[in-house]
């Protein structure tokens, strides 16, 4: 969507909700000069705007317009705007979440805690639009949109948003009675997992060559500075948050199963449920999107080359649902290496550090004794029952 004017930006005619009260004024643009708007309204939010009021703007108008406080209202009314294609709502959603990322991000804006708090909230409102979109997806459709959605020139903006779109995914298949505010905040920890870069130069986040070791352990501490920000800045409107929750998956995210992660290196299910989802879908997303860095891996070779760290980097549980998700998966073994344990996804790479797998490892299938507490507190869904005769 492109942004126009100072505090207003501009919407498609087809996206503008009908035959019901909209929650946004919209606008035209009466000046005539290039250099200097004027912003005039022309229907007021509250009011049932019917499709000949509309037919009628967009003969009269070149394009319409709402202001910037009301951008979140006009996010939410997506959902109600019919016959419009899945990839066409989530490029708007995607691209207003690039903007309340790069009020974190941009360093050229002065951090507060208001400007976290406010962040925060717009891609709460993301998530939650992007639920909407795509709570009935699987993991292939969410890549197969993915594919479709516009890419930003900063890494770390595209992959966040992509890895809230496979946590909820994920979380759908190992829960599928998740209600929307559980799926909301697994999508909402996936978005924020590496809001510690914050605090990291713009250079080193987007470097896609080899970092040296001072620039590796420069990088490994932003789960703890993720951690510091939530905690030094409470973000006091959105109280609906479990910030308890979303500071453990920021300061999880890079703990492995096997306990060999950082910063703490706990393991096993002491790593919260919803970092331990994370980490799979961000291991999954700097594999398979495309991206000007690296090749891509196929779905198929992704699947196999991520199953020689189920144990490991991953849990192997949410890995199995992680799979089982995957609609049409032909598995092939086309991938004989594996990625170092120290691999971090979240980091864009030139070539991807492939080394020979250890021969004394071996996971057996991908299962655990006990995958209730694998898991943790969401219960799973029950496998179905084969027919007998």
């Amino acid at each position: 969507m492109n942004r126009h004017g100072h505090n207003y930006f501009s919407v498609p005619f087809h996206l503008i909700m009908v035959d019901r009260a909209i929650p946004y004024d919209l606008f035209v643009n009466s000046s005539s000069s290039d250099v200097r708007e004027h912003f005039v309204r022309i229907f007021p939010r509250t009011e049932v705007l019917g499709e000949e009021d509309l037919a009628v703007f967009k003969k009269k108008y070149h394009q319409l317009y709402v202001h910037e406080s009301q951008r979140m209202d006009y996010m939410r009314s997506l959902i109600h705007v019919g016959q419009v294609p899945a990839h066409e709502k989530g490029d708007i959603i995607k691209g207003i979440a690039i903007s309340y990322l790069d009020n974190l991000f941009n360093t050229e804006k002065e951090f507060s805690t208001d400007v976290l708090s406010n962040s925060i909230e717009g891609c709460k409102v993301a998530v939650e639009s992007m639920v909407d979109v795509i709570k009935d997806y699987d993991i292939s459709q969410i890549q197969n949109l993915i594919a479709t959605l516009s890419f930003h020139d900063f890494y770390t903006y595209d992959h966040s948003i992509n890895v809230s779109m496979y946590c909820i995914g994920l979380l759908k298949s190992v829960k599928p009675n998740a209600s929307k505010d559980e799926l909301v905040l697994a999508g909402l920890g996936g978005l924020l997992h590496d809001l510690g870069k914050i605090k990291i130069t713009t250079d080193l986040i987007n470097k896609p060559e080899k970092l040296t070791d001072n620039e590796y352990e420069l990088i490994k501490k932003h789960p703890e500075f993720g951690k510091q920000l939530l905690e030094e800045n409470p973000c006091e409107v959105c109280k609906d948050v479990d910030f308890t929750v979303i500071s453990r998956v920021i300061h999880e995210h890079h703990e492995n199963y096997n306990g060999t992660g950082y910063p703490s290196k706990i393991e096993g299910s002491n790593i919260h449920f919803l970092a331990r989802l994370t980490a799979i879908a961000d291991f999954f997303d700097a594999i398979t999107t495309k991206r000007s860095y690296h090749e891509v891996l196929t779905t198929e070779d992704a699947i196999n080359l991520m199953s020689k760290s189920a144990g490991k980097k991953l849990d192997p549980v949410l890995f199995e649902y992680f799979t089982k998700n995957v609609k049409q998966l032909v598995m092939g073994g086309k991938i004989y290496q594996e990625l170092p344990e120290n691999f971090d996804p979240c980091q864009p790479q030139n070539v991807l550090p492939f080394q020979t797998p250890k021969p004394s490892y071996k996971v057996e299938g991908f299962g655990a004794k006990d995958k209730s507490e694998a898991v943790g507190k969401v219960k799973p869904a029950e496998p179905k029952k084969k027919k007998v005769g």
